[in-house]
């Protein structure tokens, strides 16, 4: 499975996603990411990590370190 911050962008289809691969040496996946999502409101953090571990699933597998930041329309502002 080819990893790329392009790929997990595309299949975390949320309002903002963000992908920043940090792998410095390609040995290993590591990424961090900023979801925004409506589908995140009145929800606590506890709550929103899974819904963007499920929809990486099988990847997350293949991912050596993920690091995620989940927000809502309105925590980000206009």
């Amino acid at each position: 499975m080819e990893l790329s911050a392009e790929y997990l962008r595309e299949k975390l289809q949320a309002e903002h996603v963000e992908v920043e691969e940090k792998t410095p040496n390609r040995c290993a996946s590591s990424f961090r990411v900023l979801v925004v999502s409506a589908k995140f409101e009145g929800k606590p953090l506890f709550q929103r990590h899974p819904l963007v571990n499920t929809c990486l699933a099988e990847e997350l597998l293949h991912i050596h370190a993920f690091e995620q930041k989940t927000l809502t329309p309105r925590t980000v502002g206009p």
